[in-house]
């Protein structure tokens, strides 16, 4: 009859002799597959040097996606952040302008998709800054865009809570400088454009940094789940019109005639916010007449 010490080392044979058969048996398996998620455009996840905006404006986003960061004596304020991947890269920028995670104090927003504000959940964890929005955005931003009106479960990203619900007209102050929220309800129903006062040039100027307003295969005709989606795109083209605007800013820089990727002329072709709204309410109109067309034949 063996020793115990004897099948004790029978034992331990045994389970390396079976560790090596697994060992072998993983290495020969396939990978298990990727997992899918939002795929983008490359100009939307290319990185450019920050740039100068103006006295206290930088631009610290990607070739194809804004993100602006305006610094105060208070510390600092984020609009938009971009996609998911965008998180770590912000933070760097952040830092180079002289801008420590522990200084960024608040978190603004235009739209609650993926592409604006994907990276916004990691920059509040590593900032502890106040997120602010407005009630429709705060909902769609809880459940990390999930049942999105347009979108359904198409671009889900991480959710964020909402510290300060602001209303349309109110102000958030920082430093001295006060960052206006107004709703623009158009691309989303949540949409807010803001303004602010800096200095370009030594002189005082007005920057909007205006929400989106396409379209972009939306039901605009009939759609149960939006109703008054028309009345509410009339209502956001009429607010940005109205925007105190010397300088114009958009989520898309191309929108407004930006080349974020040209940091020695980033804006050659400068826009102003009433042909920012009248060049998207001509792209709307026409959708909506199509649309329209086409509701009456299958009628």
């Amino acid at each position: 009859m063996p020793s115990l010490r004897q099948a004790a080392l029978a034992l331990a044979l045994s389970l390396v002799a079976i560790g090596n058969a697994a060992a072998g048996s993983t290495a020969a398996e396939a990978l298990l597959p990727e997992a899918s998620a939002y795929s983008s455009r490359d100009s939307w996840r290319q990185p450019v040097a920050p740039f100068r905006i103006a006295e206290r404006s930088w631009y610290i986003g990607t070739a194809g996606l804004s993100a602006v960061l305006i610094k105060t004596d208070a510390g600092a304020v984020l609009i938009d952040t971009g996609l998911p991947q965008a998180g770590d890269m912000l933070l760097k920028h952040m830092r180079a302008l002289g801008v420590e995670p522990s200084q960024l104090k608040l978190i603004l927003h235009s739209h609650a998709h993926i592409d604006h504000i994907g990276a916004l959940a990691q920059i509040q964890r590593a900032t502890g800054a106040q997120v602010v929005g407005n009630a429709e955005a705060a909902v769609l931003l809880a459940r990390g865009g999930s049942d999105d009106i347009h979108f359904g479960e198409g671009m889900l990203f991480p959710p964020v809570q909402v510290q300060r619900i602001v209303m349309d007209g109110e102000t958030v102050e920082l430093g001295g400088l006060r960052f206006t929220a107004h709703f623009t309800p158009a691309h989303t129903p949540g949409s807010i454009s803001w303004t602010w006062d800096d200095r370009i040039d030594g002189k005082p100027a007005h920057i909007a940094y205006a929400d989106s307003l396409s379209a972009p295969g939306y039901q605009l005709v009939d759609n149960p789940r939006y109703p008054r989606i028309a009345d509410d795109y009339r209502r956001g083209f009429a607010a940005v019109r109205a925007l105190p605007c010397d300088l114009l800013l958009t989520p898309h820089p191309d929108a407004s005639g930006w080349d974020p990727a040209d940091t020695a002329a980033p804006h050659k072709t400068p826009m102003s916010c009433r042909a920012y709204a009248d060049k998207a309410e001509r792209a709307f109109d026409k959708t909506l007449a199509e649309q329209t067309a086409k509701a009456k034949e299958a009628r």
